[in-house]
């Protein structure tokens, strides 16, 4: 699909690629309940529409709800994009899959940016300000049988993303590794990570990783 992305919402990249590529190979029940939580200009939420699911997609960025309201209306695709912290808005429903592409990039600031684009990508200092939160967030929103796709950085420690999922009674795997070129800011950050021994001293390439989590029937 063509996207369009207004100014200031994260545009469609790598990352968000490898998930719904995740995404295309889940099998969905009729009708499924979909969510999309970070949604961007609504890729990962189209993506689920297209397999016919009801889909929900969430972004506390105004300009973000604009430009996923907007890209679904070119589509044809009906996809209720709701504003809101993370699983706010819709707390107290339950979802077959849950898809997410989180701020996840460690960060030299230690609180995530209220505002402007690096929104979208900072996570503070480990890159699990946001992570941590889904963790703990998205487990109770699962029906029985339903998966929870996280896309994230190696930088942002998976293993500890599959150790608060199976903590929260989830079975949690990585599925998909895939290394990517260093973008803009991870470049201007190769220094902080040397020295916080995240890269080697040649490293210029991100592993990114889609972790699996499903609740047990």
């Amino acid at each position: 699909m063509t996207f369009v992305v207004l100014p200031g919402v994260y545009a469609p990249q790598d990352d968000t690629a490898l998930l719904a590529g995740s995404l295309h190979h889940e099998v969905l029940p009729p009708r499924a309940q979909v969510l999309d939580v970070g949604t961007g200009a609504g890729a990962l939420a189209l993506a689920a529409a297209v397999r016919g699911a009801h889909v929900t997609a969430v972004d506390i960025s105004r300009r973000a709800v604009w430009t996923a309201r907007l890209n679904a209306t070119l589509a044809g695709k009906r996809v209720r994009v709701l504003r809101g912290d993370l699983t706010a808005p819709v707390a107290g429903r339950t979802f077959d899959l849950i898809v997410t592409n989180p701020p996840y990039v460690p960060s030299p600031a230690l609180t995530h940016p209220r505002r402007g684009l690096a929104r979208a990508w900072d996570g503070g200092s480990d890159g699990r300000l946001i992570l941590d939160r889904i963790c703990a967030e998205a487990p109770p929103l699962l029906r029985q049988g339903g998966v929870l796709l996280v896309v994230q950085s190696a930088l942002s420690d998976e293993v500890r993303t599959l150790e608060c999922l199976r903590s929260a009674g989830l079975t949690a795997i990585v599925t998909e590794r895939r290394f990517v070129t260093f973008g803009p800011v991870l470049r201007s950050r190769q220094p902080w990570l040397r020295q916080l021994g995240l890269l080697g001293p040649d490293g210029d390439k991100e592993e990114l990783v889609v972790v699996r989590a499903e609740r047990p029937h």
